[in-house]
C-alpha cells in the first residue's frame, strides 16, 4: 500500500499472463484462495476501476468453477451442501451491488488502497483462523494415531 505502483508493460502481457495464470492455479489448488498472484498482477496492468473489477470477477468465477470441478473429480463436492451454498449467493449479490455504488463514488487511488486493505484483512483473518482454531473433531478422529 505504501510502495509505488507496479506497472507491467503491454508488450510483456502476452507471455506473462499465462505464467501468472498457471501460478495462480497452483496456489488456488493448494490453498483454495484465488488472490495471489492474480490480483497483484491484474492491478499492475493499469486497468480502470470498472475494468479491474470486471477482470477480478472473471478471474474469481473461472477459479471457482475450476475449484468446484477439482472437488467434484476427487469426490469432495457435496451436493447436500449445494442449497446452503446457493443461499450464500444472496449476501454476495448484495455486496456486489453495494460495492458498485461505492466504486462510482471514490477515486481510483482510494479504490486501490481499499482493495489492498481488504485483502490484507482477509489474509490476517485466514492466518488467525488457521493458528487459533482447532480442527473439527471429525478431522481429529479420522487422523491415524501412531
Amino acid at each position: 500500500m505504501l510502495s509505488p505502483t507496479i506497472a507491467i508493460p503491454k508488450r510483456l502481457e502476452p507471455w506473462l499472463s499465462p505464467i501468472v495464470g498457471v501460478m495462480s492455479g497452483v496456489v488456488t489448488g493448494a490453498t483454495g484462495v484465488f488472490v495471489i498472484p492474480a490480483v497483484p498482477y491484474l492491478q499492475s496492468l493499469g486497468l480502470q476501476k470498472d475494468e479491474l473489477v470486471q477482470a477480478l470477477g472473471l478471474s474469481f468465477t473461472v477459479s471457482t468453477i475450476a475449484l468446484a470441478g477439482g472437488l467434484l473429480a476427487h469426490g469432495a463436492f457435496r451436493l447436500d451442501q449445494l442449497g446452503l451454498s446457493l443461499l450464500a449467493v444472496i449476501p454476495a449479490l448484495f455486496g456486489m451491488w453495494l460495492g458498485s455504488i461505492v466504486r462510482q463514488k471514490i477515486s481510483p487511488k482510494t479504490f486501490r488502497g481499499c482493495s489492498l486493505l481488504f485483502l490484507i484483512v482477509l489474509g490476517l483473518e485466514l492466518s488467525a483462523a488457521s493458528v487459533f482454531l482447532s480442527p473439527p473433531k471429525h478431522v481429529l478422529a479420522a487422523t491415524p494415531q501412531s
